[in-house]
């Protein structure tokens, strides 16, 4: 396969993830995808900003999120994200320590 067939697969298969994430599966909190996967919807967001400022095009973490989730965050809060119990909150502080110690 050619380097510019595998860039486009790869881009489908990320647009695919995004509309899965922020059309078909909306009831899924970032809390539990971060629990279970250690990455969220932000962090998808963050890793475009980053491939972004990466080619040199400047982009701030709410740009890249709006862009990722199509809305605000205010705007995704208030349709979208419920209440997290201390539970999942003490989960979700391993998870991210876990996730910030494994990126280095």
């Amino acid at each position: 396969m050619d380097q510019q067939t595998e860039i486009e697969l790869q881009a489908a298969a990320f647009r695919r993830l995004q509309q899965h994430l922020m059309q078909d599966r909306t009831d899924v909190q970032n809390i539990d995808l971060m629990n279970m996967a250690g990455f969220c919807r932000n962090c998808l967001a963050r890793w475009y900003q980053e491939a972004a400022n990466a080619k040199g095009i400047e982009m701030g973490k709410e740009e890249a999120r709006e862009i990722f989730y199509g809305m605000t965050m205010d705007e995704w809060k208030a349709n979208h994200q419920t209440e997290a119990g201390a539970e999942k909150q003490a989960a979700f502080e391993v998870a991210f320590k876990e996730n910030v110690t494994d990126k280095g």
